[in-house]
This record gives C-alpha cells, structure tokens and sequence, in this order.
C-alpha cells in the first residue's frame, strides 16, 4: 500500500485524534479571540493550506459576520510593504509551518497589534513560534507528498475554532460526527474504483463547486494536477457560466460538487446545460435523485450539514487523483517535481 492511500484512508482516526487532543486547546484560543473583538479577519497561506483558508472565509463571513481577506504574502516579502492590519484576527496556515512568506505575514501583523494564529503540523516550526496562538494538526507525519490528511484536519481545526467563538454547543456536538461520516465518504468513494479506467485519456479537465464548497473543488484540481499531470481548472458554479462553459465539448470531463444545500438548484441547472452539451460529469452528491441522473457519480454521507460538507466531498476527490494516476502508470508517493515540504519567500 502506498503512503498515499494510507494517508487516505487514516483520515477518519486522525480527526478523532484531533479533536480529542484539541478541542480544549481551541476553546481556549477562541475565548482570547471573542476578547479581542476582531474587526476583520486575514489568512495568509500557500497551496492546499490556501484552499483551506478559502473554506475558512465562508465560515468566517457567514457565521460570524466577519470580513476575511486571503494575504497575498509577496505584498509583505516581495514588496515590503505592510497592510494595517490592526484589529485583525491574522492567522498563518501552513502544514510545515515552514513557509517563510506566510511567517512574514505574521510577524508583520504581529507588530501592527494584530492578534494572530498559527494552524500547522508542527509545535516547534518557525510559524508555530511566531504567533501568539498556535493549533496543532495532530496528525502526524505526511510521507505522502501530496496533501490529504493535514487539509482534512485543517478545514476540521477551523470549523471547530469558529464554533467556538460563536460558542455553538449543537454545531460544535455535530462536529463531533464528522469522522464517521469521513469514514462513511471512504466507502462510498470506492466505488469510483469500477468506471475509473473509462477517464484514463483525461489531460484537461474542471471541477466545480460554490459556496463551502468551492474551496473543495479548489482542492480536487489541486489534488488531480499533482499526481495526475492534468491541466484541471477550478471555478464556482456562477463563475463557469461566465465564459468558462465555453471549452465544453463532447467528453470534456467535469467534477460537480454538488450536495444538498443552498448552492443545489444552481448546480443542478448548470449540470442540466453540460449534460444537453455531452460533457462526461463526474457527480458528488449526497442527493439520490441526483446521483440515479448520472453514469458516473460518487454518493456524499447523509445528514452532514453544508458547512460540514467540504470535509467529506474532497474524499472522493482524493480518490479520483488517486486512481486515476494508478491508471496512467503514475508514482503516486513521488509525484515528479515535487517536493513534500515548499518554502517560498
């Protein structure tokens, strides 16, 4: 078994151990941070960390009514240049906690009077030791190069954190749920397992999402170009319809993010517009009316709420990358290029 499906299938363990170890610590850390009153929110991160932070900014906004701005960090290295951030929650999102762009960030925050918050792997990274607070993933070492785990325990770290500041026991006793619906969404990804092969000519490829789950299919691309040298693209449902719909052709692949929630009808049409256009759809759905209307589709848990979805729909995506890789000859532990651990200034 390669690290990577190990990592995969750890997942459901690794949140249970998170939120075991954590939920105290968080707790504790979101009680500074409802004392602090923040203004508005700034994440600054690389990579998978960066699509984590895309989920980070819906929950944010739409549960806490806090503004959140993604960092470009070059504007702080590159640039030199310091945004006021005073007033802000700032917080740095790195699995190694090693990217020193993402720490200048927070530094520079730091001395604006911002209080500021590391999410990383790592107690003793340089990141971790930076901020005022730090989160630990607990979810041990990453052989894999490609990111599966610690982006499941990130979006886990912020959900738990932001239901704590709003102090939300029910939600906070629904997350307590989430590992077995990712144990549930492992079963069920499986499944892609049997038609997988039909999807080995793909060399382009979209995925996706809105809402919470746009930073999901932010994710998925990220995970297919990785270990499948894919040229994948990712959009929001809204965004696809303004010119992007214009490269579908007969047999273009795309993955639909598409669980029940705000964002369903929405999708459901664009979908009905990509079937009428013959492109091969890929469906994640925890829907079965929608799932029986396509050839190829993966079933989503039942009963996850939509702002819990985005750590379950990405299973079936890792899933996807992995299999289809396997299909194409590909080292899925040693992705060509790449490196597990990318430090940029």
């Amino acid at each position: 078994m390669s690290y990577l499906q190990e990592e995969i299938y750890a997942q459901p363990d690794v949140l249970r151990g998170l939120l075991a170890q954590q939920s105290g610590s968080i707790e504790q850390i979101a009680t500074q941070i409802r004392a602090y009153q923040p203004r508005f929110v700034v994440i600054a991160a690389r990579g998978t960390s960066d699509n984590a932070a895309r989920y980070a900014k819906y929950l944010f906004e739409i549960q806490l009514s806090l503004p959140v701005s993604l960092a470009a960090p070059s504007v702080n290295t590159l640039y030199e240049a310091q945004p006021n951030t005073a007033g802000a929650l700032v917080i740095g999102i790195s699995q190694s906690g090693q990217s020193a762009d993402v720490r200048q960030v927070i530094a520079d925050a730091k001395a604006n009077g911002a209080l500021t918050l590391a999410i990383t792997n790592y107690d003793d990274s340089p990141l971790a030791q930076s901020a005022d607070h730090h989160i630990n993933l607990c979810a041990g070492e990453e052989k894999s190069v490609a990111a599966t785990k610690t982006y499941t325990t990130e979006l886990t770290v912020i959900a738990c954190l932001i239901q704590h500041i709003a102090q939300n026991d029910a939600a906070l006793s629904r997350l307590e749920q989430v590992p077995d619906d990712v144990a549930v969404a492992l079963s069920h990804a499986e499944t892609l397992e049997a038609w997988i092969r039909h999807f080995s000519y793909v060399e382009r490829l979209a995925v996706i999402g809105r809402g919470y789950n746009y930073a999901t299919a932010f994710e998925i691309s990220l995970k297919i170009k990785e270990l499948c040298y894919i040229v994948g693209e990712q959009y929001s449902e809204a965004d696809f319809r303004h010119g992007p719909i214009a490269i579908v052709s007969p047999r273009f692949p795309i993955i639909a993010i598409a669980p029940q929630g705000k964002t369903l009808s929405l999708m459901l049409d664009l979908l009905e517009q990509l079937k009428a256009k013959e492109a091969s759809c890929i469906v994640l759905s925890d829907s079965q009316d929608v799932l029986d209307q396509f050839e190829y589709s993966v079933a989503l848990p039942q009963d996850v709420p939509e702002w819990l979805m985005p750590i379950c729909a990405v299973i079936p995506g890792q899933f996807f990358a992995y299999n289809l890789a396997l299909a194409k000859g590909y080292d899925v532990d040693q992705p060509r290029g790449l490196n597990k651990v990318t430090i940029t200034h």
